[in-house]
């Protein structure tokens, strides 16, 4: 069980491993927290974000005091980012967010602004729960799995490693999605979804099915 703002109460300073987009709203996250951002790994950018330096490539030697966020957005390079990295893992959850304290919560994960969790509900390792998602109760979710902006899991669903659940969607109670499928932003899910599979609509059907 899980209360907020944060897993890792002990320590304050944090890293975020990946620079772009996604990375904007966890340092937003992180500072409404009260924590210290004390770097960002990222090669593709220089400068600051948010007053916060960029420090190129992921160095194991920087900070190592302090606990790590992969604030990467894409599925794949998330998992891909988080098992290169050395510093310990932390679960950042904003203030505004609603969770019920009988949920479960993986590190790494973050629930963003809005977002909602109810009870029995749990949640992998590294998962993003985007901005106003809804969870509602005993579903499960598993790692690396994006759940985005304004999405609806109803009861008792289950989400696969890696999927991506598109933003305004809902899924119906009792739905199993496939690992690393992908469900279209807006489409309304009524039947189960195989691993690997696009699916888009209302109601959802395939587009594609990866090898």
């Amino acid at each position: 069980m899980l209360s907020k703002p944060a897993v890792n109460t002990t320590i304050n300073n944090f890293i975020l491993h990946g620079g772009g987009g996604h990375a904007r709203v966890v340092l937003d996250t992180l500072m409404a927290c009260g924590f210290k951002v004390m770097c960002i790994f990222d090669p593709k950018y220089t400068g600051t974000l948010m007053g916060i330096p960029y420090a190129g490539n992921y160095r194991t030697d920087m900070f190592t005091d302090a606990a790590a966020i992969i604030a990467i957005g894409d599925n794949r390079t998330r998992k891909q980012a988080a098992s290169e990295t050395r510093h310990a893992f932390a679960t950042v959850i904003h203030p505004s967010a609603v969770l019920s304290s009988f949920t479960q919560i993986g590190e790494g994960t973050m629930i963003l602004h809005g977002a909602i969790v109810q009870a029995g509900t749990k949640i992998g390792k590294h998962v993003i729960i985007n901005t106003r998602a809804s969870i509602d109760h005993d579903c499960h979710i598993g790692d690396f799995v994006h759940i985005a902006p304004g999405a609806v899991l109803c009861g008792t669903v289950s989400v696969g490693e890696g999927a991506l659940v598109g933003a305004g969607a809902t899924v119906l109670p009792g739905i199993k999605i496939g690992a690393w499928s992908v469900i279209g932003a807006g489409s309304v899910v009524t039947r189960d979804v195989a691993e690997g599979t696009v699916v888009a609509g209302s109601p959802a059907r395939m587009l594609k099915k990866y090898a």
